[in-house]
């Protein structure tokens, strides 16, 4: 057996992205090791919004590329992880003093179908005025218009351990509990210094690191001799937890504050309503749902179901991690960016941002860019029809 600790690629964090990126490494048969300082998806990867989801906003700042390879992405998630991820209906209900008229909803739902291959999936339609009554305790005065389309949902945490799990199937070496100390450049590769949490230190070498960190990407990267880095800022997102349960769908609705859009989701047997942008300036360590955030979202909640009585139960946080801008966090673009030391054959590369959604696309394009130092190798899984189920 081959020392995890000496390996061609080492990925640094065990969210979304590094879980699918070592997938992705061992299907195309790499030799490669994950290293997470904490437990699988301990960071924004078990505080996302559960959505497995195109990213239908997404349009309307033309990021017609990100919202296709989502919606791919969507495809093969829904037929690989049936028990994880699943088809849920979303409602949009249109009001006289909404942002957008029904025809711009109904040009939006159009594009994002076309973008989806006109599939089953993509299809949509407008909800007679009869049909309304199936969305009880929703406001209706002022409602114009309701749209019904389809997305996913999943449990964001299962679907990390999952991805996990596949990539150790096809021999990648996952490590839980070990964090990145530092990292020397050599002639060819890294040499790494790794602390368990016992304290034990660990020496290894890898001819590839891949800074897949999440919010504390910047962090990672300090550690790192060489490595390429990218100013940013954290934004965060907090969600909240109610009862009763609001919805059996999904409801796409804009805040009556500042007409963001917000999410009013059906979580078991209770309602998760998210998330906000705010920026986020003290550590990626210390991350909570703060009073003035869980209020914004209470408010939307009375506004849009003001006969209902509802009782939180829950709030928490994640964090976003978008390049460095001046203005609104809603209006910045959401592509994934990667970063190298070297485009030709990168010993190091770094991953800035990125959905849940399209962590498999995101994998592909860093084993891509690896494979131009390390040569090709036979591949012996393909990920978009490996199965993912619970670990």
């Amino acid at each position: 057996m081959s020392d995890p600790f000496d390996t061609e690629i080492a990925i640094i964090g065990g969210g979304i992205h590094g879980a699918g990126i070592a997938q992705a490494a061992a299907a195309a048969g790499y030799r490669v090791s994950l290293f997470e300082r904490d437990r699988w998806a301990a960071g924004t990867s078990q505080r996302s919004s559960k959505l497995i989801h195109g990213g239908l906003r997404y349009l309307e700042t033309g990021q017609l590329p990100l919202v296709y390879h989502s919606l791919q992405e969507r495809k093969f998630l829904l037929r690989n992880a049936p028990d994880l991820v699943k088809a849920v209906p979303f409602y949009i209900p249109v009001y006289r003093d909404s942002s957008r008229r029904p025809w711009q909803i109904f040009a939006g739902l159009s594009l994002y179908c076309l973008l989806s291959g006109g599939s089953k999936l993509g299809r949509f339609r407008r909800l007679s005025r009869q049909s309304w009554s199936n969305l009880p305790g929703l406001k209706t005065e002022g409602l114009q218009a309701v749209f019904q389309y389809w997305d996913g949902q999943t449990d964001d945490r299962l679907l990390t351990e999952a991805v996990v799990s596949a990539a150790q199937s096809l021999g990648a070496e996952p490590l839980s509990g070990w964090e990145l100390v530092s990292a020397k450049r050599l002639d060819d590769g890294y040499q790494m210094e790794l602390r368990n949490q016992a304290g034990e230190q660990r020496q290894g070498r890898c001819r590839c690191l891949i800074n897949a960190a999440g919010p504390w990407i910047n962090d990672c990267a300090h550690r790192i001799e060489g490595a390429p880095q990218l100013g940013i800022d954290l934004v965060r997102g907090s969600h909240i937890v109610l009862t009763p349960k609001l919805s059996t769908g999904i409801l796409y609705l804009e805040s009556p504050l500042d007409q963001r859009p917000l999410f009013v989701m059906p979580w078991g047997e209770h309602s998760l309503v998210g998330t906000t942008e705010q920026l986020h300036t003290t550590s990626a360590d210390q991350v909570s749902a703060s009073d003035e955030e869980i209020a914004y979202l209470l408010q939307a909640v009375e506004h849009y179901f003001p006969n209902t009585e509802t009782t939180l139960l829950d709030a928490w946080a994640g964090l976003r991690v978008l390049p460095k801008a001046d203005g609104s966090a809603n209006k910045r673009p959401r592509d994934t960016i990667l970063l190298c030391d070297d485009d030709r054959a990168p010993n190091v590369i770094a991953v800035y941002g990125g959905k849940l959604t399209a962590y498999r696309h995101t994998a592909e394009r860093c084993i891509q860019l690896a494979s131009r130092k390390l040569g090709g190798r036979e591949a012996i899984a393909d990920t978009r029809k490996q199965p993912l189920s619970k670990a």
